[in-house]
């Protein structure tokens, strides 16, 4: 037996949301160097356009749309042109997210609404929307992207760190639900990974020091960096590739060891 095999993703039609930068588009580009064909959307025609400058500027012919994933219809709408157009989607990953980092006494129900609909909600209308024509086809691979705030709370992020928890035991609802049609669901729960959105927290202090949040996450983390992006290519490749045909329900954390660590004695 040919083991990479297992790992190819040829022939296989990809989801990815919110995937026009960041760790979305990590992913995208792994999916697409493991042969699968590439599917995306995002909230603006303007970031569409870059989008898809950018993935042609690194190989990848990928296909972009514009949608509201909080949008019930705009969502079966969505996958019913990737079908037309592209094919039966065979992996989705629910990446796209925000969080808002606010104390939770000043914190506005309605941005708590709009947390829990982004990270939360729309996972489950995405997911929803896929798996029959996975379970018609015969498999699935749905990768949700979790977090270390799954396991973990901490201060300013309540509506993050509740959305994140419930993606957790949404994954494993899913697994449950839709196991015996051969679909797996799985999470992925990322460390803290440099992005531009993390730079300003990575920023040298004016003398020459680590910025306060970046010596207290490398003093957290067993690894002493900062995760890349890249370095969640290799997972998400494993759990939608057939390597992971009886991995299901499993959220498989990529911290550089922060959730296994509690730190140095002072």
């Amino acid at each position: 037996m040919d083991m990479m095999k297992k790992f190819s993703l040829e022939g296989k039609v990809a989801l990815i949301t919110g995937a026009s930068h960041g760790i979305g588009m990590a992913i995208a580009n792994a999916f697409a160097a493991a042969g699968a064909t590439i599917c995306f959307n995002c909230s603006s025609e303007g970031s569409r356009v870059r989008a898809l400058e950018t993935y042609k500027a690194n190989g990848v012919d990928a296909h972009g749309y514009v949608c509201d994933v909080c949008d019930e219809e705009a969502v079966k709408a969505l996958v019913a042109q990737i079908k037309e157009e592209v094919g039966v989607i065979d992996i989705l990953v629910n990446n796209a997210g925000i969080i808002k980092r606010i104390p939770m006494i000043e914190m506005s129900a309605e941005d708590f609404r709009q947390v829990i609909d982004v990270d939360l909600n729309a996972p489950f209308i995405v997911s929803k929307a896929v798996i029959p024509g996975m379970i018609e086809k015969g498999h699935g691979k749905i990768i949700n992207i979790c977090s270390m705030m799954s396991e973990l709370g901490r201060e300013t992020v309540s509506a993050y760190a509740a959305a994140k928890g419930g993606l957790k035991m949404l994954t494993r609802n899913i697994c449950s639900e839709y196991g015996e049609y051969n679909i797996q669901c799985n999470g992925i729960g990322p460390g803290y990974i440099a992005t531009s959105q993390t730079a300003p927290l990575r920023e040298r202090q004016p003398d020459g020091s680590r910025h306060p949040f970046d010596q207290f996450i490398v003093a957290k983390t067993p690894a002493a960096r900062w995760g890349e992006a890249e370095d969640l290519m290799g997972p998400a490749v494993f759990l939608a590739s057939d390597a992971s045909n009886f991995v299901n329900g499993h959220i498989l954390y990529v911290d550089g060891g922060i959730l296994a660590y509690i730190g140095k004695q002072p």
